[in-house]
């Protein structure tokens, strides 16, 4: 890679770093974990930096890759997981509504599947169109819109599950709304 590239690369990585991993945040949800999922989809991104034609198009490149990269690591972890009929309950650091709901919102998006969790998050996190989603994860948006319904089911049934009634459940019928609204 040319030294031009090279520090068009860094300048990129600064400017973006912030918001690439609150993405990645979203789809891990250990920090430490998004961490080194960003690091991880960096690198492999560095290697292809020469390749991306358009620059404007980096961050949509770059989710994509920490989306392929997170599923790796799920199949790869799959084989060690051991189901349980009991779930842990979530804990909270900070005892205000919105830090509880978005506590309870990330553990609940546990029990998605990676392919579900990257809809929910490209839709409802990152605010992209339903065929801006299609376009990041290369499926149709009508598979966008399905897998999105299926995975809003998913976990308004593991809200009821959890006997949970509070904000966190009308803030995710608010937000589905809106979606639906816009």
């Amino acid at each position: 890679m040319a030294h031009g590239e090279v520090l068009e690369f860094e300048e990129y990585v600064r400017t973006r770093q912030d918001a690439l991993l609150r993405s990645a945040r979203r789809l891990v949800p250990d920090p430490v974990d998004a961490q080194d999922l960003l690091q991880t989809a960096l690198v492999r991104t560095y290697g292809r930096w020469d390749g991306i034609a358009d620059k404007r198009l980096a961050d949509a490149y770059l989710r994509r890759v920490m989306i392929n990269t997170r599923t790796e690591w799920w199949r790869a972890r799959k084989l060690e997981e051991v189901p349980t009929e009991q779930l842990p309950d979530a804990s909270v650091d900070d005892s205000t509504e919105q830090h509880a709901d978005r506590a309870l919102l990330m553990d609940i998006m546990k029990v998605l599947a990676p392919k579900q969790r990257s809809v929910v998050v490209l839709r409802h996190w990152e605010q992209m169109s339903t065929e801006e989603t299609a376009a990041a994860l290369g499926m149709s948006a009508g598979t966008v819109k399905s897998t999105l319904h299926r995975a809003l089911a998913r976990l308004r049934q593991e809200l009821e599950s959890r006997d949970h009634e509070g904000p966190a459940t009308g803030a995710l019928e608010r937000e589905e709304r809106e979606r639906c609204a816009a």
